[in-house]
């Protein structure tokens, strides 16, 4: 991998483009460049400020689902007190990272990355890339590139169709798309959804609605979890603030691995374990197993944290009612359920899930041949089967998005340095003639992953094609990693 000049038809090459100036993205170019210091790269990101996720989500009370601690990158220790940090300061922190380390410099804005195709002539993927509001069309040229553009359609929420949505005259609001000026004060708001946007949504509604309703068709688990934490005061009052991070991360991606594994292996004690805390939030007498007893094991689908309880102090205070029930259509005043309650609304939230997307919904070409996710396996969890030069940076759903996002960063990283130090100019994992069975790459019964079985590359069932989602036992391989292991390198 070379530097090329450009010439009058051509743009320049870069060595790497990364796709993305969110969590990932920025991580990526930090162990890009950690690795690889006279690496040429450009960050293309669609949205006009950095933050990915937490720069499009804006409704009230928006946090982390998971300790912030161990979604903090491991080379920049987090400062703030909160356990479940505020959505707007993880973007603020994804920003100061990114300006701290000069990444903000490689940063275009207002990029849409529409296609990549790959020319196994030149060794050199050509992405076209939709530019500004006026949508011109510009042209990127890369020797590698990376897709750090989450799993989740930006533009496109999940919203089933509801019957008599047109005869409601309040509002109807998803949370993706959160009006900036929607006045709910004094509003009586039925918020459609349990998962965790509901809950980290509906406490923040309740501060100033006249009356919350939390309609789910069926329950979620639901966990408090306590914001004052002694441990990582502690330790950061007694090491250097990097080495505290280290102690602080570790113990919460420990804690958490250990959580998940205990209560797959024991579903029956994860499940008590899981209502004992509901119950000693709520009212002796609450219906706690009609509103807060699923019919899934804890972490089949994702856990819904929720601080110190506010959720459930909001039940208790009357200003939110739990309501699990089907729907049976709109009208003009509200929500008509199938058991013939009326639920009256002045705004209806559809918290109702995310659509999956893979790749950011860019068209993927290898010579002329397009490259259908669903088709391909994954392999160490970052590489696509047969696609050279390509990565994408996909999180853990039972933990913290960065465990492997960066995992995945240095990974990248080093087969980047591996490639220019042997002058190799492309690279990607065969899986050849073998035979393999497949699986979905989450294995998670949500209804995001169950409706879009097609939208993301397939888990294989053994070795490094095989998707897993143990972070310590990805760590392990991570220590070990053989580059060359199942890889076609060669020279254009």
């Amino acid at each position: 991998m070379t530097d090329s000049e450009p010439n009058a038809t051509q743009p320049t090459v870069r060595d790497v483009i990364i796709i993305g100036a969110g969590l990932s993205g920025i991580d990526c170019a930090y162990r890009l460049k950690e690795q690889n210091p006279d690496a040429d790269y450009l960050i293309l990101e669609r949205r006009e400020r950095m933050g990915g996720t937490w720069d499009l989500f804006r409704y009230p009370g928006v946090r982390s689902d998971s300790d912030i601690y161990s979604l903090s990158y491991p080379f920049e220790p987090w400062r703030k007190p909160r356990a479940l940090a505020h959505g707007n300061d993880i973007r603020e922190y994804i920003e100061d990272t990114a300006h701290k380390f000069a990444i903000a410099e490689h940063i275009r804005f207002g990029q849409h990355v529409l296609t990549a195709d790959w020319d196994s002539a030149t060794d050199i993927w050509t992405l076209g890339v939709e530019v500004g509001e006026d949508r011109r069309r510009e042209t990127h040229r890369a020797r590698f590139v990376i897709f750090a553009t989450g799993y989740y359609d930006y533009d496109n929420p999940y919203t089933p169709r509801f019957a008599g949505a047109d005869d409601f005259t309040g509002q109807i609001v998803h949370p993706q798309h959160w009006p900036e000026d929607l006045d709910y004060r004094g509003k009586r708001v039925v918020v459609i959804g349990s998962g965790a946007t509901a809950v980290s949504l509906i406490p923040s509604l309740a501060e100033q609605a006249e009356h919350v309703t939390m309609l789910q068709r069926s329950p979620s688990y639901i966990f408090s979890s306590k914001q004052k934490q002694y441990l990582a005061p502690l330790v950061q009052k007694l090491l250097p603030p990097q080495a505290a991070h280290k102690v602080i991360r570790t113990r919460y991606a420990a804690q958490t691995a250990a959580i998940v594994h205990l209560t797959h292996r024991f579903p029956k004690l994860g499940r008590k374990m899981i209502r004992n805390n509901v119950v000693a939030n709520l009212p002796e007498d609450y219906p706690v197993d009609l509103h807060f007893n699923p019919t899934y094991n804890p972490w089949d689908q994702r856990m819904c944290m929720v601080p110190d309880a506010d959720l459930f102090a909001d039940i208790t205070e009357g200003k939110v009612e739990m309501v699990t029930d089907h729907i049976d259509r709109f009208d003009a005043t509200g929500v008509t359920l199938t058991s013939g309650k009326h639920l009256d609304a002045d705004i209806i939230v559809t918290a109702t899930g995310l659509q999956l997307l893979g790749f950011g919904g860019t068209r993927l070409r290898v010579d002329g041949a397009e490259v259908k996710p669903h088709d391909r396996f994954v392999f160490k969890s970052y590489l696509i089967e047969d696609v050279p030069n390509l990565a994408w940076s996909v999180g853990y759903t039972n933990a913290s998005w960065t465990l492997r996002a960066d995992m995945t960063a240095r990974a990248v990283a080093d087969l980047i340095r591996y490639m220019r130090t042997n002058g190799y100019t492309h690279a990607y994992p065969h899986l050849g003639s073998e035979v393999m069975g497949s699986r979905p790459l989450w294995d998670l019964k949500a209804g995001y992953v169950e409706r879009s079985p097609d939208a993301l590359p397939k888990s294989g069932t053994r070795g490094h094609w095989q998707v897993r989602h143990n972070y310590y036992r990805d760590a392990i391989d991570h220590r070990i990693n053989k580059v060359e292991e199942s890889m076609v390198f060669g020279r254009a």
